[in-house]
């Protein structure tokens, strides 16, 4: 795929879309980032049905922490894997209280070093929180950039670099957003909606539906 035709693609993304934003709900930097561990192998929608009923309750690291465990559990029982997920939580929490003022840090290396964070969580953070131009590739964003041919690679990180390579600069802060609403809703991994897509003729993927 040419520089051109990617200038495109994102150009009509963002004409259909000016103000892209993650679907999980949040309103704080540490609210983000608990929802976004809750969300490994989770629906957004599962992880807001159930932050609704804990963030009012606890959204501090502190206040997590005075929850304690078995609680927070409760609060999160109806998301995959919430075991190591509650337990990963406590612990981050604790790391945040003692090395972090009880504050998000706002680099890679720091949020990676906390339980339950891997590069995809941390870009997520480090993008949404902290307006970073990170990629935070999922399985809609890898999908998406190999079928389309925006920027195929052979796994995830050979996926982000070429992303943050390739895409136009203007568009890199929101693009991430882009890609996986588009991957999440017309570009589907079983049945791609070709036929009502806004960049159908920009796409290079040769096996395209009608409807």
């Amino acid at each position: 795929m040419n520089k051109e035709k990617r200038q495109q693609i994102f150009s009509r993304l963002k004409a259909q879309n000016p103000n892209p934003a993650t679907e999980l709900n949040y309103t704080t930097p540490f609210e983000l980032l608990i929802a976004v561990i809750l969300s490994a192998q989770a629906t957004d929608v599962g992880v807001n049905k159930a932050t609704v009923k804990l963030f009012p309750v606890a959204n501090t690291p502190e206040k997590i922490l005075a929850l304690g465990l078995t609680k927070l559990k409760s609060y999160i029982k109806t998301i995959g894997l919430y075991n190591a997920k509650a337990e990963n939580i406590i612990k981050t929490c604790q790391i945040l209280i003692e090395k972090y003022n009880a504050e998000v840090p706002d680099t890679r290396e720091a949020l990676e070093s906390l339980p339950g964070v891997g590069r995809k969580t941390a870009n997520v953070v480090l993008n949404t929180a902290f307006q970073q131009p990170t990629m935070a590739v999922d399985t809609h964003i890898f999908r998406l950039s190999n079928r389309t041919g925006i920027a195929p690679g052979k796994n995830v990180h050979e996926v982000e670099k070429r992303l943050l390579r390739l895409v136009p600069k203007e568009f890199l802060m929101e693009a991430h957003h882009w890609l996986i609403l588009h991957g999440r809703y017309v570009c589907k991994a079983r049945k791609p909606q070709c036929g009502s897509c806004i960049i159908e003729d920009l796409c290079e993927y040769k096996e395209k539906t009608i409807a």
